[in-house]
């Protein structure tokens, strides 16, 4: 037989491509694993890489009002993952309960626990709304933001964190389009948020201000949101929601709760963190260090949410062949994926070293805050390798629906190492930002060591949900 040319090969790449973006129905717990991972890890990295671009822009339009608004935004966004960690927990719980269904064969019950899921999420927004409004201007000056930071930033807090039910809807659906294989769909729902977020970032940003921004990120997700719901009621895909799915089930409300809270604990701990880090950051450096981290972690984030892309494959492909009995190809997956995310994180990370500063310097001209910037991209991207491992590895534990696993990591790591570690580099040996920084990759390469080594002992593979 022919060795096959470069131009088939580009052929069966660019319709492998084309089936994974149109959402093609697959199952998952049979066929080639790279294939599999390949189709779903596609629009996974592009739904994310959008969002991550969207962070990105919003940074460089908002970095032109000045240091305030930037540490604005970035201590607003730290405490606001406490409301990304709520959403990506229920998430977490509906793609691992959702998958294991349909590996079962049955997308009637996938369908119930995420409408169930969304129950939980409209509760849990609402009191969250509440507090954010209410407390807006603490929560700043919690954050170690100055009395500028609190005077100009107040009004946008209170947007982002008064309408964060776009923000839980938005990521709990695309969870469940995750769980059931429908990866495309959850990308267009988050490109769609992304792109209105960029057209009216800028637009609002001239007649509003620093709470224009704020106004054009509800309104996209909004939108993500509408696109979300339609093709959840009235789609032609696997998921089809009825009213009957919404009757409140008690039974279905504690297996999601039981899989969610250890979730949502493991990302308030994480989130938790980034916030001490945050505030650290602003104590020993002020607002120029502040907003230079600040621009230095959405340039992180932009690279580090594709491979998060990766590790959702993980997740969906573990829940579903664990739903079909397939162990060993749920096992395969991970391990493929994990090199992936490796490679993928290497090259981001010589990318960082080599061109931190002018990387710096597009979002802003401020000679105060570009060398904090330039550091903090440096230092945090030393561990790159390790992170695109651990996320692997514990999104694979989340998709057996082993929360508990990752959150005791979680803690570990976080609370018990890297906050610790910050505290006695930046305050006991004087190195001020310096030391925050160097924290960050000793506490990720740390849960990727652990994480693999509790994957590889296969507690995971019994789990029951």
């Amino acid at each position: 037989m022919p060795a096959p040319t470069n131009t088939g090969k580009l052929a069966r790449l660019y319709a492998a491509i084309k089936m994974s973006l149109n959402g093609e129905e697959q199952d998952y717990t049979q066929g080639s694993i790279p294939k599999a991972v390949f189709l779903l890890a596609v629009p996974m990295i592009l739904e994310l890489s959008f969002e991550s671009v969207f962070a990105v822009v919003d940074m460089f339009f908002v970095g032109k009002l000045g240091a305030n608004a930037i540490a604005t935004v970035g201590l607003t966004e730290s405490v606001i993952t406490i409301i990304y960690s709520i959403a990506m927990g229920l998430s977490i719980a509906a793609t691992a309960i959702v998958a294991r269904r349909m590996g079962e064969k049955n997308p009637e019950a996938a369908a119930h626990a995420g409408a169930q899921a969304l129950i939980i999420a409209i509760i849990a927004s609402a009191v969250a709304s509440a507090a954010g409004i209410y407390f807006a201007g603490d929560i700043l000056t919690f954050m170690g933001g100055d009395e500028g930071v609190v005077r100009e930033g107040t009004t946008f807090a209170q947007i982002m964190l008064g309408s964060n039910i776009v923000v839980m809807l938005l990521f709990l659906i695309n969870g469940i389009f995750r769980g059931a294989g429908d990866a495309a769909m959850a990308m267009k729902s988050l490109w769609i948020a992304s792109i209105i977020n960029i057209i009216l970032c800028p637009i609002f940003i001239h007649f509003y201000g620093l709470k224009g921004a704020a106004i054009a990120t509800v309104f996209g997700r909004g939108l993500g949101v509408v696109y979300q719901c339609y093709h959840l009621f009235w789609g032609k895909g696997i998921l089809r929601f009825k009213a009957s799915h919404f009757g409140w089930d008690g039974s279905v409300i504690k297996a999601i709760v039981g899989i969610a809270w250890p979730a949502i604990f493991q990302m308030v701990i994480a989130s938790g963190s980034w916030i001490i880090l945050a505030k650290l950051v602003a104590e020993t450096g002020g607002t120029d260090a502040s907003a230079g981290y600040q621009i230095a972690i959405r340039n992180v984030i932009f690279f580090i949410l594709p491979a998060w892309g990766l590790s959702n494959a993980a997740a969906t492909l573990v829940g579903q062949n664990l739903g079909a009995k397939e162990i060993q190809r749920a096992e395969q997956s991970v391990y493929i994926t994990a090199k992936y995310s490796a490679a993928f994180m290497g090259i981001v990370m010589l990318i960082f070293w080599c061109f931190s500063e002018p990387i710096i310097r597009v979002f802003s001209k401020d000679e105060c805050l570009i060398p904090f910037g330039v550091e903090a991209l440096r230092i945090i991207s030393c561990g790159y390798i390790f992170y695109g491992i651990g996320m692997v590895m514990t999104q694979a534990l989340n998709g057996a629906g082993d929360t508990k696993t990752p959150t005791i990591i979680n803690i570990i790591c976080f609370w018990l190492i890297q906050i610790p570690l910050a505290y006695l580099l930046a305050k006991t040996f004087n190195l001020g930002t310096t030391g925050v920084f160097i924290a960050v990759p000793v506490a990720e390469t740390l849960i990727a060591f652990m994480a693999w080594y509790y994957f590889r002992r296969g507690k995971w593979k019994t789990v029951e949900v």
